[in-house]
């Protein structure tokens, strides 16, 4: 029987009832298909890992392109795709809520939503009107029933506010306004990680690794339920590339293509 975006949904949502989970984060649709391949039973987009595909910076993509690259995923693979979908493209609420209505018809299982203004000098949206964007995507979601999962995103920390205070009311803020999960990337030591569990409980909580010495089983043992690891996949992929286009640019040898994953595995996978 085909999967079905339903039965993707239906997983999705199973999934953040108990137990932890890793989401990991593909940049197109060959990187969502290798990791189906490895049993990860769940994706997530990376804004980063896939601006970065169409060479473009994080937070310069259209919501036209997102659209299209959410579209890729959910039908590159059977698992559930969760799509970071940054600040809903739009300010004011209502645009949110319209934006968020166009990538529920993607067929993603779940999405993401930011406090972020990307201004410097006003890094965060105002409590109230952050709150209110999360409402307005809440009433997009439910509009056609579609089940898809939403998550409240305070990005406080990734814009050096670390006041722990202010990112755990506003996740709380966001549960009220229907969040189904709650995320504050940036958060890194095992107390603010406990914490902010603690803070939402029973709602499930992402915790955002990259590079962390922390394991599942430590992240489990704090009582978080999703690990996802943003564009840090696509970072690693960047980096073997780099090396070996540097080596042959500057020194005219070619060693570090022997390093290259093997061709014939790739087919193996893909076929």
């Amino acid at each position: 029987m085909p999967v079905t975006t339903s039965d993707k949904r239906a997983t999705f949502r199973k999934l953040h009832e108990t137990g932890c989970f890793v989401i990991p984060n593909p940049f197109d649709a060959g990187s969502a298909k290798a990791l189906a391949h490895l049993g990860f039973k769940a994706l997530a987009s990376s804004s980063a890992g896939f601006a970065w595909t169409i060479g473009k910076a994080d937070n310069r993509v259209t919501l036209e392109d997102v659209l299209a690259h959410l579209t890729a995923l959910c039908a590159a693979v059977d698992v559930p795709v969760n799509a970071d979908f940054e600040g809903g493209f739009a300010h004011e609420a209502a645009k949110v809520g319209a934006n968020v209505a166009r990538a529920v018809r993607c067929g993603v299982a779940g999405l993401s939503i930011e406090d972020s203004t990307g201004d410097k000098t006003k890094p965060l949206y105002d409590r109230g009107l952050a709150i209110e964007r999360i409402r307005a995507a809440r009433a997009a979601i439910d509009a056609d029933h579609s089940g898809v999962l939403l998550t409240g995103r305070c990005e406080a920390f990734l814009w050096g506010q670390t006041d722990l205070n202010l990112v755990i009311d506003r996740l709380r803020a966001y549960s009220d306004a229907g969040a189904d999960c709650l995320y504050a990337p940036g958060i890194k030591t095992k107390e603010d990680i406990a914490a902010v569990v603690k803070a939402v409980q029973p709602k499930p909580v992402n915790l955002l690794i990259g590079g962390s010495g922390l394991s599942v089983k430590e992240i489990e043992a704090l009582g978080v339920r999703r690990i996802s690891v943003g564009g840090s996949l696509a970072r690693s992929a960047w980096a073997g590339f780099m090396k070996a286009a540097k080596e042959m640019a500057e020194q005219g040898t070619f060693t570090e293509l022997a390093h290259g994953f093997p061709g014939g595995e790739l087919n193996k996978m893909f076929s």
